[in-house]
């Protein structure tokens, strides 16, 4: 039981920090510099991405293990798995229409844009690749939308900090927000080889 608790927990924190999507990986890349210039919006996303990307792991498991395996389909998992998120989003669209309209418009595209995100999409097939269990999976799919929350709020700190900064006129808005997540994934490469699984 233990043992299994370490696992999970390490794989938790290897997802969030030292494979880092966005910082390690550079992935997802389009919302995290669309949705990081406010701290509302990036706490909005956040909440969204963690929940789609747990939800869409979870569901992408059972259909994988439970249908294409048995019926030997496997090749048809990348069109199964963006059904399946594209599900997940528009579920995700609407109960934020009705919950929080003020954040759905903020949002506004890049709501939709999860759907096509590579790392909702990375998570699936990672699982499928490293043939996680059913709470590995889950676990895979917290620790990854976790560290890209990090990320995004990270990045939404920093950003609000610069709209009153002096910035030279070159660097202003997005060439400033490129460098300053080098920066970061710079800082996110001490985490290298902190764990090994």
């Amino acid at each position: 039981m233990s043992s299994e608790f370490t696992k999970l927990f390490e794989l938790i924190v290897s997802a969030s920090l030292i494979n880092n999507f966005v910082f390690t990986r550079f992935l997802g890349l389009c919302i995290f510099f669309g949705v990081s210039k406010k701290m509302e919006t990036a706490v909005g996303m956040s909440i969204t991405f963690v929940s789609v990307m747990m939800v869409s792991a979870a569901v992408s498991w059972v259909i994988f293990n439970q249908v294409l395996v048995p019926l030997n389909i496997t090749f048809l998992e990348i069109i199964v798995f963006i059904g399946i998120i594209a599900g997940l989003v528009q579920l995700s669209d609407t109960i934020m229409r009705k919950v929080s309209p003020g954040l759905y418009y903020k949002l506004g595209i890049y709501l939709a844009l999860i759907s096509t995100n590579c790392i909702i999409l990375a998570v699936p097939l990672v699982n499928a690749g490293e043939k996680y269990t059913f709470v590995e999976s889950i676990a895979f799919g917290f620790g990854s939308g976790l560290g890209f929350s990090l990320a995004l709020i990270i990045m939404a700190s920093i950003r609000e900090k610069l709209e009153l900064a002096d910035v030279p006129a070159p660097f202003k808005g997005l060439p400033m927000a490129f460098v300053i997540t080098g920066l970061i994934a710079l800082a996110f490469t001490g985490f290298s080889g902190l764990i090994t699984l």
